[in-house]
């Protein structure tokens, strides 16, 4: 089946404006509006981590709304997408009202779904589920910025570690599964026996792994240390394969097949406007996507561009492309490409 055939469904993209949205980083926008360094000598005044984390920084630096989606989709039959929280810094139920009134569905792809940010650890967290769900009824899931590394050239996104083994972490976790919510687990890969260890404490919740759980560094040296030369890079890829089969037995979590193409992987980041060619990404992809094909199962898979976080390194279409390519080559031409691209994101978060 060739990935032109299906109706897609983009089930990680991010919408924001920093100008108007509070957002962890609208500062530096507002900065650079008000101040227009050159933005190479910005970039270079930034802390490694975060040049390392964004690849590219324009991307941050302005809108990104659904006409900027749509010109970044272009010639993809991307027919909805799932909007995802993302470094919201005020009322967490306000991005979802926000995102929810942007013009999708008309000259764009429609919003089928939103996860909302939140953390159940947060006193009020059950209340914060309501808000979410009185401002959108779109909302199918809560994600919360648990992603930390012990590497602290690399940016962390959680105050500490071991968040999602903390008692309130825990319990409140009870007021996301009752409601039939997903949670959305974005955590760099040493955290992904944590994952395990929630999945099966609260078996009857559905838990998505973001970014088939962010391997820093496995592409290339990033941070102090992490992935510093082909034997650590091994390391980081055994350790990755072991505790994703481990998560995969789980049977109610579902791997996104998306980040792939986050700078903080490891991947060189080309000069802005030449994306990496496909055939390369295919090689570099391919080890982790076979893997997570071999132990989640083609009906555990779900894609998502993850744009325009990955947009330094490739375009959606090679995204897309890239992934479509490595699947079909490891389980051959009859791979259900429109289960990974569309049919399981129906189910997961529940589309009409």
């Amino acid at each position: 089946m060739d990935i032109g055939d299906i109706r897609i469904i983009d089930a990680h993209i991010h919408q924001w404006d920093p100008f108007t949205n509070p957002r962890e980083f609208s500062g530096t926008a507002k900065l650079l509006r008000a101040v227009p360094l050159p933005l190479g000598l910005a970039v270079r005044l930034a802390p490694r981590r975060d040049r390392e984390f964004v690849g590219e920084p324009s991307a941050y630096m302005g809108p990104y709304l659904p006409a900027d989606y749509r010109a970044d989709a272009a010639g993809l039959p991307v027919e909805s997408v799932v909007h995802i929280e993302v470094e919201w810094t005020g009322a967490k139920s306000e991005e979802t009202r926000w995102v929810t009134a942007l013009p999708f569905g008309v000259d764009t792809p429609a919003l089928a779904a939103v996860s909302g940010g939140g953390s159940p650890s947060d006193p009020g967290f059950p209340e914060l589920l309501e808000a979410h769900l009185s401002a959108s009824p779109l909302v199918r899931g809560i994600r919360s910025m648990v992603a930390h590394h012990p590497d602290t050239g690399i940016r962390s996104f959680a105050p500490g570690p071991n968040t999602l083994r903390s008692r309130e972490f825990l319990d409140g976790f009870a007021a996301l599964a009752e409601r039939d919510l997903a949670f959305e687990a974005w955590v760099y890969s040493h955290q992904i026996p944590e994952v395990t260890a929630l999945a099966q404490r609260y078996p009857e919740a559905t838990i998505i792994l973001n970014h088939l759980g962010t391997p820093a560094g496995i592409f290339g040296p990033v941070g102090k240390h992490t992935g510093r030369d082909a034997e650590a890079r091994a390391g980081l890829l055994e350790r990755w394969r072991t505790d994703i089969a481990e998560l995969a037995e789980c049977p109610r979590v579902v791997a996104k097949v998306s980040g792939l193409m986050m700078p903080v992987l490891g991947h060189s980041v080309p000069r802005h406007g030449s994306p990496t060619p496909v055939r390369e990404l295919v090689d570099r992809i391919g080890p982790l996507l076979r893997h997570a094909a071999d132990t989640f199962g083609p009906d555990r898979l779900i894609w998502g561009s993850n744009f325009p976080v990955d947009r330094p390194i490739t375009s959606i279409t090679g995204s897309a492309e890239a992934v479509a390519t490595v699947l079909t080559q490891h389980l051959g031409d009859s791979v259900p490409l429109d289960k990974i691209f569309r049919a399981n994101a129906q189910r997961v978060y529940r589309l009409d």
